[in-house]
């Protein structure tokens, strides 16, 4: 029987991205196949009356070393963005637009994306900004455009974050095994042991 996971993710959500950056390592050390998951954590939120703990002062200056020392721990680059809170509705309907029509191209996107907010710093509130990311990453912004402004995906992105919820989603990352949910990139360690 193969091996799979769910990894439900927002590129606006820095665990979500260290997360990111250790999927390849977890799917090759366990021989899973990791069925990525886009869903806007803004709606998740919204329904479960849960917040970023980026808006609790002392919780984000505890967060912030946090997830420094966990980017050191995985030997990957992490700055927290000047500009956060980014407004993910753009890139997590790309992201979902991408995978129903050029399922390859997810991944480099993910990668293009998470790299400009949580190492470069870049400011993705600001179209142009994410233009000339896309454009850099070697994707046509305008296509990537389109796809943010297509019906089918918009409700595809509510569809899929509303399931999401219905499953138990209340952040990012969440990741499920079978029907065991594990949540924070700190519990990749219990992934790997219900994988194993």
């Amino acid at each position: 029987m193969s091996k799979a996971f769910d990894f439900y993710f927002d590129v606006g959500s820095p665990a979500a991205y260290l997360a990111w950056t250790q999927m390849p390592r977890l799917a090759r050390e366990t021989g899973a196949t990791v069925h990525y998951r886009p869903f806007l954590l803004g709606g998740v939120f919204q329904a479960t009356g849960n917040r970023s703990p980026m808006e609790v002062p002392a919780k984000s200056r505890w967060m912030r070393d946090d997830l420094a020392r966990h980017a050191a721990r995985y030997g990957v680059p992490y700055r927290h963005n000047p500009h956060f809170p980014i407004n993910t509705l753009a890139q997590m309907r790309a992201a979902l637009g991408l995978q129903m029509r050029q399922p390859e191209r997810l991944l480099p996107f993910g990668d293009a994306v998470y790299r400009a907010i949580w190492v470069d710093g870049r400011n993705m509130n600001d179209p142009a900004e994410v233009a000339r990311v896309l454009q850099k990453a070697g994707f046509d912004p305008q296509a990537v455009l389109a796809l943010t402004q297509d019906p089918e995906v918009k409700e595809r992105l509510k569809a899929a974050t509303q399931a999401a919820v219905e499953r138990g989603v209340f952040g990012a990352p969440t990741f499920f095994v079978g029907d065991q949910m594990f949540w924070g990139q700190d519990r990749i360690d219990f992934v790997k042991e219900a994988l194993q």
